[in-house]
């Protein structure tokens, strides 16, 4: 097949070669680097506290239908995307229409914000393993305040571990409106992660995917080493027991569904850009379907198999409380001479006992004395930065050699959540090297300066009311952008380009025809689910006032509070502003076409459309030459954008142009 000089340079990138375009060494690389980015922290922290809170094994069922029906196949689409077009999320958007440009600096700057907050926890993360190095670790007992020789009634009325995050690693301002000063600590952590992502980023992929090779792995083996140990904790049956329990009314929830999309939505990385990235250098006829599948497996056991630690470790937790709470109520009753609890040491009787005794007599006793369950303790989740800060902290306290467990523990949540640093700032660099040739030519200045922005603008959140605005961008800087980055995504190839289109193209990159059943997935089911979940996302903001979490310093307790008006604009403005490319693309392209076609007619060029007519050099089979029909005033934009596979590889030809213009079939001669 022979196809023309424009189009492969067109095809091969701004520079018009593809040669120099870097590449995976090896599959393996590949995959790693990819299931890095999709393994997070949310994986960790987020996907246990759904399962803990909606019905467990219940919500498990939930998410594998969702992932099955709307991730695999939105994922699947990304990634046969990106190794088609062999560009970043902004020249494959492009390479459709023009007009959707703007897609893909939507997804950069998402990306962007992600990056921004995302780089904090990894600080906090080398601030907790800095202080994991001292025996005893310093959030196992409350200080003792030196001018009234007491322990300090911050930490007495809360626990060491809540007020060592609060008041020493956060230094935290009791709202959003008191913003405080810098805290220092927690800058110099900020320099330090920046730096790190800058030095493993600096030579593009092939720096970061050396690095991959130990920040990918070495997080499933710190998981399994926690689960071996955990399963030999007191109370570890009874968590996992809770955790696969299932609870069925649950899927009558509207909530809980939102929940589940949201997660599948976000544990496959759909919509950052980062997934396009990667596949881009991936050579063409790399099988992306076997990789969607598998890269989808792995973070739904990674899922699990953290769930599984949690819940060990919930669970281990949550018995220590009720025991306490048996020795505490069991010297009480042995005080007024219960002839039940007749032993020397309260803290022995059991708690099935205890629990028995509290079921009969617990009404005669008033409230002096509760019940001292487990699975009331069990039910006070922890989500987020408080179960990896708060809640796993206290449990390695009591750990024998606490200081090792502590530094493995916070040595994992580095390496995860480097791994999908790396992959999000991908998401961002490639795109704007692959449009931009003067970025591309220098690809050390743009990594290092993006790093010293991301830097700067962090600040924000190393002041005292940091983790506020951390949990402010966490909710709502990248969840209505991306879902509508998506959206238009799943619109441009199953509407604007076409399922039938698309699947030919990877047919010939793949040998073989994905089943028919994604055209339909494509075109309906994601859309309406990805429909469906913005209008939820949209009327729980409408509906729900947004809200925050407030430490309260006085009082030593988590508070619920309303965001400021300030705080409002802040997130509207956020959203705004990660939407505003999607439109701008498509008015700037509009403008182009008609100035185009006025300056065309000033010189007196025939407006005629020219057809272009393609075959696949495996099938005599011609498609429907409407669906080629262009406009002459975006020839200098969509010239070569006849196919969406790149013509570089020599897949396609053009045929004889014949001047007529009727819709019958042609032999091509194949």
């Amino acid at each position: 097949c022979h196809t023309s000089e424009t189009q492969l340079a067109a095809v091969n990138g701004p520079d018009g070669a593809d040669d120099d375009r870097p590449a995976w060494d090896s599959k393996v690389q590949y995959v790693l680097a990819q299931v890095g980015f999709s393994v997070g922290l949310g994986n960790v922290w987020r996907f246990p506290y759904l399962c803990h809170q909606n019905g467990g094994g219940a919500f498990m069922l939930l998410y594998v239908f969702l992932l099955l029906i709307v991730g695999v196949p939105l994922f699947f689409m990304e990634l046969a995307a990106g190794q088609c077009i062999r560009q970043g999320s902004i020249g494959v958007w492009k390479h459709i229409s023009p007009k959707l440009s703007g897609i893909g600096y939507s997804s950069c700057m998402v990306c962007f914000y992600v990056a921004l907050y995302y780089n904090v926890i990894i600080a906090w993360s080398l601030f907790y393993m800095g202080n994991s190095f001292q025996y005893p670790l310093p959030w196992e007992h409350c200080p003792i305040d030196v001018t009234t020789n007491v322990t300090v009634r911050e930490c007495a009325g809360s626990s060491p571990t809540s007020y060592f995050w609060f008041r020493k690693a956060l230094n935290i301002t009791n709202s959003i409106e008191e913003t405080g000063e810098f805290n220092p600590i927690m800058t110099g952590c900020l320099l330090a992660a920046w730096a790190i992502v800058s030095l493993a980023m600096i030579k593009g992929i092939k720096s970061s995917a050396k690095v991959m090779y130990f920040s990918s792995v070495f997080p499933y083996l710190v998981l399994f080493i926690f689960l071996i140990r955990g399963m030999m904790l007191d109370g570890a049956i009874d968590g996992i027991t809770y955790m696969f329990y299932p609870k069925l009314e649950i899927w009558g929830s509207v909530q809980v569904w939102r929940q589940a999309a949201t997660q599948v939505f976000f544990a496959l990385g759909l919509g950052y850009g980062s997934v396009i990235a990667y596949s881009s250098y991936n050579p063409v006829n790399n099988n992306c379907h076997q990789d969607a599948l598998m890269v989808s497996c792995i973070n739904f056991m990674t899922s699990v198999l953290a769930s599984l630690v949690v819940f060990v470790v919930l669970g281990f937790r949550a018995k220590n409380i009720a025991l306490r709470c048996v020795a505490e109520y069991g010297c009480d009753l042995v005080k007024q001479g219960w002839p039940w609890i007749d032993t020397a040491d309260p803290s022995s009787v059991p708690l099935a006992d205890y629990r028995q005794w509290y079921s009969e007599h617990g009404a005669v006793m008033g409230a002096n004395i509760t019940d001292c369950s487990l699975e009331e303790e069990m039910k006070k989740g922890v989500e987020g930065t408080g179960l990896a800060f708060i809640a796993f902290t206290e449990v390695m306290a009591l750990f024998p050699a606490s200081p090792f467990w502590s530094t493995l523990f916070f040595l994992m949540l580095l390496n995860l959540g480097l791994s999908s640093m790396f992959g999000t700032m991908q998401g961002i660099l490639t795109p704007l090297m692959d449009n931009f040739s003067l970025l591309g030519r220098h690809r050390t200045l743009l990594t290092v300066s993006s790093c010293a922005l991301g830097f700067l603008l962090g600040l924000l959140f190393t002041q005292r009311s940091g983790n506020y605005f951390v949990a402010m961008f966490d909710d709502y800087s990248a969840t209505l952008p991306l879902i509508i980055v998506v959206i238009f995504e799943t619109i441009s190839v199953a509407w604007v380009y076409g399922t039938d289109r698309f699947l030919d193209d990877i047919e010939v990159m793949l040998n073989w025809r994905p089943p028919v059943v994604y055209k339909y997935l494509w075109k309906y089911v994601c859309l309406l689910s990805l429909v469906g979940l913005l209008a939820a996302s949209l009327l729980r903001m409408v509906f729900k006032r947004p809200t925050y979490t407030a430490w309260n310093q006085s009082t030593a307790s988590e508070m619920t509070l309303e965001y400021p008006g300030w705080a409002l604009a802040m997130i509207i403005m956020l959203m705004v502003i990660a939407c505003l490319p999607v439109p701008i693309g498509y008015l700037l392209s509009m403008w182009k076409s008609r100035r185009g076609g006025n300056s065309r007619s000033e010189e007196g060029e025939s407006p005629e459309v020219h057809r272009e007519l393609y075959t696949k050099c495996s099938s005599n089979e011609q498609l429907d030459s409407n669906s080629h029909r262009r406009d002459p005033s975006e020839e200098d934009e969509a010239r070569p954008r006849v196919v969406f596979l790149p013509l570089g590889h020599e897949l396609y030809r053009l045929l004889p142009q014949d001047g007529e213009d009727d819709d019958e079939e042609q032999d091509t001669g194949v």
